[in-house]
């Protein structure tokens, strides 16, 4: 992994721990999720418009369209598995389920389908951070009988099999982002408008039955709204720029330093003590990223 692609997977990350953050702030909800879909369609609009008429990029034939169908499709998907998931296990139990293997589910899928073959060190730092992020949050948590309230724990294996999915489609999009941006040659700002504006199209029909909660979130949190709808484009859009010149088998576990980054931030923004296992974990992530430099 290069330097250059190492620094904008890490910006990135950064940029997505401090949106994220914003998001937990406002509370989360397809209202939230809408108002912030307004906001980068109004942002991406003019954008994408005045690249396709004056640039020298790839028109907007058949095969790009469904390039970005799809990958609306893929994210739609993700998003309503992931409030399926939650809805069916403890959020430290899913997040990092789904975080967790999505990158790993990226590297084989890019193995399998785009051919890549990533170098020992490249593999075992994926793994390392994988195994990191996972015990960061505590994800062994899965195999106990009961949650954190000391209720009985719903079915393990319905919020496995949820999490798991939601983490499949993280995996999809991503590998299949790499085939738009590389391949196809899609420039990345167009490719992650259409599928902002198609995710925000696609949740028009439900938001419109609760337009008035948009509005309230909209008048509540519009700060959280903007730092989303700003942050959260460009944090993909640098992701995307990484991957067109970088194997998805290396930038889909480095994404996954933003986790790291992010409980820093809670550490010192919501005061929650430090602890062993995350300077552990800390430690193992780090020497991750090293390897995935390195390889």
């Amino acid at each position: 992994m290069t330097p250059l692609a190492l620094s904008l997977v890490l910006t990135a990350a950064v940029l997505h721990a401090v949106w994220n953050l914003s998001a937990k702030r406002a509370g989360s909800g397809l209202p939230f999720v809408f108002a912030v879909g307004i906001v980068m369609t109004a942002y991406y609009l003019p954008l994408i418009v005045g690249m396709l008429l004056w640039s020298d990029g790839p028109s907007l034939n058949r095969v790009t369209i469904g390039v970005i169908a799809v990958s609306t499709v893929l994210k739609t998907g993700y998003a309503l598995y992931l409030q399926r998931a939650y809805r069916s296990g403890d959020f430290s139990l899913i997040y990092p389920l789904v975080r967790g293997s999505a990158p790993l589910l990226a590297m084989l899928g890019a193995v399998l389908f785009l051919g890549e073959r990533p170098a020992p060190l490249g593999i075992a730092g994926a793994l390392c951070i994988v195994v990191s992020i996972f015990f960061l949050s505590h994800g062994e948590r899965l195999w106990q009988k009961t949650t954190s309230t000391g209720a009985a724990a719903p079915p393990r294996l319905r919020a496995l099999g949820n999490a798991l999915i939601a983490g499949s489609f993280i995996a999809s999009y991503t590998v299949w982002d790499r085939n738009g941006v590389s391949f196809h040659g899609i420039n990345p700002v167009v490719f992650d408008g259409f599928t902002n504006i198609g995710l925000t199209l696609l949740l028009a029909p439900f938001a419109w039955s609760r337009r008035q909660q948009v509005r309230d979130v909209w008048r509540k949190n519009r700060r959280e709204v903007l730092i989303m709808a700003t942050l959260s484009p460009l944090a993909y859009v640098l992701v995307l720029t990484a991957l067109s010149f970088s194997p998805v088998s290396y930038v889909a576990p480095a994404r996954e330093f933003s986790i790291l980054i992010g409980a820093y931030l809670g550490a010192r923004i919501f005061k929650e003590p430090e602890n062993p296992r995350r300077i552990k974990c800390a430690m193992g992530m780090i020497v991750g990223l090293v390897a995935l430099a390195l390889a």
